[in-house]
C-alpha cells in the first residue's frame, strides 16, 4: 500500500465532508449553504416557485397581479458595527431580497428573538434603526412576534423579517433569464459591509476606515427598471459576495460568465485589509450592492441611470454573459490571464449578518 505524502512529518488529511453535523461554513452563503438546501430543504419543500433559486419568491394572485414574497433571518455579530446596525440590516436586507425581482416592496413582518439579559435601552436603539430604514424604503413592518429565551442562549438579540412587494406587468426578471451578450453592472463598491463588521469585531488587529454599504435598494431598482426593459437579472451579492453570487446566475441559466478584475471597484481600505488577512473582495458580503445583468444594447444608459443615483454613484461594467462553459465564472487578471471564480467554500467570515 502506498504511504500518503508526508511534509516535515505531517500528514496531509482529507477533506471532512460535514455531513453529519451543522457547521459554521453551512451559513457561508456559498458552496456548503447550497449544497445543504439542495440535500435537505429543496426536496422536503419543492415546488416551482422555490426551485426558481431567486432572492424571492414570485406567486400569482387571484387578481392576477403577482407578489414577490422573501424571509431572512439576522445573526450578525456585534449588533452595532461602522455604518449600521442588526435593525437597519434587517429591514434593507429584506426590502432589497423582494426588490431583486422587479417588484416595488410594500409591507414586512418582524419576529424577535431576545436574550434574558438584553438591554431595554439597546432594543429601543434598534426598533427605531428599523423605523428610519422602514421610512427610507417606504414601507411599512405591520405584523410582528417575539420571543424571550434564558440568558447565554442568544447574542442578545435575533431577527426575522419577511417581506411583500407587487410586480407590475411585463415586469419578468430572475437569475435564469440572463443571456449571452448581455452585460454585467455592479453599483459600486465591493466588501464595504464584510470589512465593517469584521472591524467592529476587533479581529482586524487595526481600525479600518470603512462603512457598512447597508442601504434599501428598492428605489434605485425603480430607476434602473424605468430606464430599460431589457434588465434580465437583478441580485444583491450579500452572503458570499459578488463570486458566488454570479455562480449562481451562471448556473440557473446555463451561461457563462467573465469579469475583469481590473473594472472591479475595490475601496484601498477594504483591499488592503483583505490583503493582510488573505482574504478575496470577491467574496466578502455586501449589504447595499446590486449586479445588474442587462442587454448590450441598454448597457450604457442603465449604468447613466445607475451614476445619477447616490446609491450608484461608483456604478461600473465589470463584465459579461457568454455562451462558453455555461455554469461558470471566469476573471480575466490585470495581467491578461484568466482564473476560475468558484463558489465561496466554508465560512470566510461567519455571523456576517
Amino acid at each position: 500500500m502506498t504511504e500518503p505524502t508526508t511534509m516535515q512529518g505531517a500528514v496531509c488529511p482529507i477533506p471532512l465532508s460535514h455531513d453529519e453535523q451543522i457547521v459554521m461554513g453551512h451559513g457561508s452563503g456559498g458552496k456548503m449553504s447550497h449544497d445543504l438546501i439542495a440535500k435537505y430543504f429543496t426536496p422536503a419543500f419543492d415546488n416551482p416557485v422555490l426551485r426558481a433559486g431567486d432572492d424571492a419568491g414570485v406567486v400569482p394572485t387571484q387578481v392576477g397581479a403577482r407578489l414577490a414574497i422573501s424571509t431572512d433571518s439576522h445573526v450578525v455579530t456585534p449588533l452595532f458595527f461602522p455604518g449600521g446596525d442588526i435593525g437597519r440590516l434587517s429591514v434593507c436586507g429584506t426590502v432589497n431580497d423582494v426588490a431583486m425581482m422587479g417588484a416595488t416592496p410594500l409591507y414586512l413582518t418582524a419576529g424577535f428573538i431576545l436574550e434574558e439579559g438584553l438591554q431595554l435601552a439597546l432594543l429601543a436603539r434598534v426598533i427605531e434603526s428599523m423605523r428610519a430604514a422602514a421610512a427610507e424604503a417606504g414601507v411599512q413592518i405591520v405584523a410582528g412576534d417575539t420571543k424571550v429565551v434564558q440568558r447565554g442562549k442568544a447574542d442578545g438579540l435575533y431577527i426575522t423579517t419577511t417581506g411583500v412587494g407587487t410586480i407590475q406587468a411585463g415586469v419578468a426578471i430572475g437569475g435564469a433569464r440572463a443571456q449571452p451578450g448581455d452585460i454585467v453592472i455592479l453599483s459600486g463598491t465591493i466588501g464595504d459591509h464584510g470589512i465593517a463588521v469584521l472591524s467592529a469585531r476587533g479581529d482586524l488587529g487595526f481600525e479600518a476606515e470603512v462603512q457598512s454599504d447597508i442601504a434599501p435598494l428598492n428605489h434605485l431598482i425603480a430607476q434602473i427598471i424605468a430606464t430599460s426593459e431589457r434588465v434580465h437579472v437583478l441580485r444583491d451579492p450579500t452572503r458570499g459576495g459578488v463570486g458566488t453570487t454570479l455562480n449562481e446566475i451562471a448556473r440557473q441559466s446555463q451561461t457563462g460568465i467573465v469579469i475583469r478584475e481590473d473594472a472591479l471597484p475595490v475601496r484601498p481600505a477594504v483591499a488592503a485589509a483583505c490583503e493582510i488577512l488573505g482574504f478575496d473582495p470577491l467574496y466578502v458580503a455586501n449589504e447595499g450592492k446590486v449586479i445588474v445583468v442587462v442587454a448590450r444594447q441598454d448597457a450604457e444608459q442603465v449604468l447613466a441611470a445607475m451614476r445619477a443615483h447616490p446609491l450608484g454613484a461608483d456604478a461600473a461594467i465589470i463584465g459579461a454573459v457568454v455562451a462558453e462553459h455555461p455554469g461558470k465564472v471566469y476573471l480575466r487578471s490585470r495581467i491578461g490571464g484568466r482564473r476560475v471564480v468558484d463558489l465561496l467554500s466554508g465560512e470566510q467570515l461567519p455571523r456576517i449578518c
